[in-house]
């Protein structure tokens, strides 16, 4: 499921394009877009076992903030290839960087950025990311 322009992305993810995420201009409204960075983003958690450790100890992700570029309209039928990597680590937070991919179109069809917060779900605050959570973005990351 690789794409040139997804290299550097170590989790990508196919979507395919509803026609219900289509809106009155006949392209893809910009709603869904979030959605599709969603599945990227929940992909990359499972796979460094942030989703468990929220499950488990209460010790999980949360969103604090999210933007896209839009650059090219997409729409049904299509599938984007979603990647998901992250740029920055802090003690209690990472920056994610997605770049969806339109197989129709050969191009990219939008880019983001979300930062989420390592996150206490028992105390309700936000504290520092567990160590092997972080350990194991670094080994995604080709940074170990």
């Amino acid at each position: 499921m690789g794409h040139p322009e997804l290299a550097g992305y170590p989790v990508v993810v196919e979507v395919p394009v509803a026609w219900g995420d289509m809106d009155a201009f006949g392209h893809v409204n910009n709603v869904p877009y979030f959605r599709y960075c969603e599945n990227a983003r929940i992909a990359y958690l499972d796979r460094v076992g942030w989703m468990r450790s929220a499950a488990e100890a209460g010790l999980g992700p949360i969103v604090a903030t999210a933007s896209l570029r839009y650059r090219k309209p997409v729409r049904h039928p299509d599938r984007l290839l979603v990647g998901a990597r992250v740029t920055d680590i802090l003690p209690d937070r990472v920056t994610f960087d997605y770049r969806l991919v339109s197989t129709a179109l050969g191009a990219v069809a939008a880019e983001g950025q979300g930062v989420v917060v390592s996150y206490d779900y028992r105390a309700g605050g936000k504290c520092p990311i567990p160590d092997a959570i972080r350990a194991a973005i670094e080994a995604v990351e080709g940074r170990a």
